[in-house]
């Protein structure tokens, strides 16, 4: 039996970017948290501050490391397993892939080096500047590896030349129809997943009784903060964004939302029970107008569904991946606002660190976030389908033919064996690291 050699191309993809995409939101989010921990320490001289930035700067470091060796092997990809993507779009897709590294990744990781080995060698406020360019160094990596992607999603700034996609507008191609809301609602999901990392390992040290009033504040601060991030993923990011897809790629807009025939006064699916062939939802649960209401701000207006569309012409993206993964993400997201409210609640109520139920539960949390990002990540990618480059390239047109199926079927194993004993490591490192807990100042840290 000879293997589909695109087939397991994608599927080789989704492993490397689905385990690589675990590390740039806890990065992200956890240097903006550690930016604000060194700010209080150094502005108020607050000792439990300090020893906070510390130790969830070493965590910082960890994460950061592993998510530069996992990202590395995405780009080789583009060569070896999808030439005639990188053909087509090399002009294009070539130039934010170098902003990236040049821009963000040599300021990341520069000042990374100088935030966690120069703490007693710069002053303290070089000190937490450097905290702020790894924060800053990692959103603009963020920011550039999404305009790359964003244009594969409402492409712009270019013309087909010689059956390559040549750049007109370097400013229409990178500020494209996506990328803005695209940025902010994965920029704030980073936000929430640093948050909520942060807040449960706070309070697996209170439990623990390890560095208490450290961990007290570190768990006030972050929920507090993942209180508002989590509100912000809802509104305005998430609704931006949604705003944005029903106009530019209405074949995803309808899967994800269920929608298989056009409707006024179009309901928001809270419920229901996908089939793919054909599509079909049944046991269906929806609020009337309210999808027509947040899609173009009229009660009444008409939403296309995915048999208008193929009537059109425009093929459709796979119904159930798309629609379970949107409706479990957005499921997720209101978890985060009701866990966090709860906490901030008992915060409010001086409740919170005898409330060991809750202190317990948060730890458990810490994985959720990063699970609601890989469901953003299918639905934006798997709803795109069957496009590379929206209704520009097919994915079937993409991959490298002169590959064999057993070549890249030999690449997954290894690399999914690979990504197994990383990922061991990195949760070994980490247990070690949060079971020290925060260690004391020495007497040139406190001065």
């Amino acid at each position: 039996m000879e293997l589909d050699a695109l087939l397991l191309s994608r599927l080789q993809f989704a492993l490397t970017i689905g385990f690589h995409f675990l590390f740039p939101p806890l990065s992200i989010g956890l240097a903006w948290l550690v930016v604000i921990m060194e700010w209080r320490g150094w502005k108020r001289g607050d000792e439990d501050y300090v020893r906070a930035g510390k130790f969830f700067g070493k965590i910082l470091g960890v994460t950061f490391a592993v998510g530069v060796a996992t990202g590395i092997v995405m780009e080789f990809q583009f060569g070896t397993n999808w030439a005639q993507y990188s053909k087509f779009v090399g002009d294009i897709f070539g130039a934010p892939l170098a902003a990236e590294a040049i821009f963000a990744f040599f300021l990341e990781s520069t000042f990374l080096g100088l935030y966690l080995f120069g703490r007693k060698k710069v002053s303290k406020g070089m000190h937490w500047f450097s905290a702020l360019m790894v924060a800053v160094g990692s959103t603009l990596s963020a920011f550039w590896i999404i305009v790359a992607n964003s244009w594969q999603q409402t492409p712009a700034g270019f013309e087909i030349r010689n059956g390559r996609a040549e750049l007109t507008s370097f400013a229409e191609a990178a500020f494209n129809a996506s990328t803005w809301p695209r940025f902010f609602h994965t920029f704030d999901a980073c936000l929430v997943a640093g948050a909520f990392l942060v807040a449960g390992v706070s309070a697996y040290l209170v439990v623990k009784n390890n560095a208490v009033e450290v961990a007290r504040k570190s768990l006030r601060l972050s929920l507090i903060f993942g209180l508002i991030v989590s509100l912000l993923a809802l509104f305005p990011t998430g609704d931006w964004h949604a705003k944005q897809v029903a106009r530019t790629q209405p074949e995803k807009f309808a899967a994800m939302e269920g929608l298989t025939k056009g409707k006024t006064r179009a309901p928001l699916v809270v419920f229901g029970n996908p089939k793919d062939r054909p599509p079909t939802l049944s046991f269906e649960l929806g609020i009337p107008g309210v999808l027509s209401l947040l899609a173009f701000g009229d009660v009444s207006a008409y939403v296309p569904g995915i048999e208008d569309l193929r009537k059109e012409g425009h093929p459709t993206p796979p119904f159930v991946a798309t629609f379970v993964s949107f409706h479990t993400m957005v499921g997720l997201g209101l978890l985060f606002i009701l866990q966090s409210l709860l906490g901030v609640f008992l915060l409010c109520r001086k409740k919170l660190v005898d409330t060991h139920w809750y202190l317990k539960l948060l730890p458990w949390v810490i994985p959720l976030p990063l699970l609601a990002c890989e469901f953003g990540w299918i639905v934006a990618e798997v709803g795109r389908q069957p496009w590379v480059v929206y209704r520009v390239l097919k994915t079937a047109d993409a991959y490298s033919t002169n590959v064999t199926g057993g070549e890249v079927l030999f690449s997954i194993i290894m690399f999914g064996a690979i990504y197994a004993v990383l990922g061991a490591l990195y949760v070994y490192t980490l247990a070690r690291i949060v079971k020290r807990g925060p260690q004391s100042l020495t007497a040139e840290e406190v001065h």
